[in-house]
């Protein structure tokens, strides 16, 4: 794993959505991209200024999803599911390309994206992939919240714990070990609400396009949606979806042990932030041939690549 290529998707990927916060109807292609790239998200519908670096340093706004945004102003939302899919899949170089200001919900998990990916196959490149390897314990404590980053030696876990009231979801807790586990659950799970919280999430101006064909809504102990869960763990494990997301903005994948309760997307990237304000929390693992390029560039780790 250590030694393996970069890798971008085989050919052009088309699909067509509804924005979930936007409410409006989204073209969506994804293009190979040249090893170092990283994940670019490109604005056709504007003239100038219209890409957007997949960079943690460009989240603005991770209220009920996570947003970018670059220099220019220009903003695209709901990365997340997308980018969970490249973290899984093994995509770290790609060009995506939509004419409006969010990425498509789909069903509201990211398995039509991962589907689509497997559709036309990886293509291996040239250059070897970066590894992000933690040095350091790095935490985030806001109130009952928190999350935190330590070591772990050539591998990811996500410990996430979600909290509710609500008497169906409750507290749950599972542990995801990249090495070991199936992604299949993970990629299938979609994103949720509880029924009473809409009219508010609705006033804030977003889910102009939710519906129960994208999302789960439960209302005190019953689930609205016809089909009910696709599994069990369901609700914390789309939770954990959003959290592979997220860290797949830090542009490289990282080894590490995540812990969090009651987490998102806001959390997530505040402990990116902290981590990777101080060079002694981690440092570039990879081959022997191409350390010193890694650590040359690591100002922008980013820029270089995943």
């Amino acid at each position: 794993m250590l030694n393996s290529k970069q890798k971008t998707v085989n050919e052009k990927i088309e699909l067509k959505g509804i924005g979930l916060h936007n409410g409006v109807e989204v073209n969506l292609k994804i293009k190979p991209s040249g090893p170092n790239s990283g994940i670019i998200f490109k604005r056709v519908d504007l003239k100038s200024s219209n890409e957007i670096n997949a960079n943690f340093k460009n989240v603005v706004e991770p209220i009920l999803c996570t947003k970018l945004k670059n220099e220019s102003g220009a903003t695209i939302s709901t990365v997340e599911h997308l980018m969970a899919a490249f973290y899984g899949e093994g995509i770290d170089n790609a060009v995506v390309e939509v004419d409006a200001s969010e990425i498509p919900i789909m069903d509201g998990s990211a398995v039509e994206f991962v589907d689509a990916i497997r559709s036309v196959g990886i293509k291996e490149q040239t250059e070897p992939r970066k590894f992000i390897k933690v040095l350091k314990k790095v935490e985030i404590s806001e109130g009952e919240k928190f999350i935190s980053i330590e070591p772990l030696d050539k591998d990811l876990i996500v410990d996430f714990e979600i909290v509710y009231k609500n008497p169906l979801i409750r507290t749950r807790r599972k542990e995801f070990k990249l090495s070991n586990d199936n992604l299949v659950d993970i990629y299938n799970s979609r994103t949720f609400c509880l029924y009473e919280d809409i009219d508010n999430i609705k006033s804030m101006g977003l889910a102009k396009g939710g519906s129960l064909d994208n999302a789960i809504v439960v209302q005190g102990n019953k689930i609205l949606n016809e089909d009910g869960l696709r599994n069990r763990h369901e609700f914390v494990y789309h939770k954990i979806l959003d959290c592979l997301g997220d860290i797949m903005l830090s542009g490289n994948r990282i080894f590490g042990h995540i812990k969090t309760s009651q987490g998102g997307h806001a959390l997530t990237n505040k402990l990116l932030n902290k981590f990777f304000s101080n060079k002694d929390n981690w440092s570039f693992e990879n081959s022997k041939n191409n350390e010193n390029k890694i650590q040359n560039s690591y100002k922008n780790p980013v820029a270089i690549g995943i």
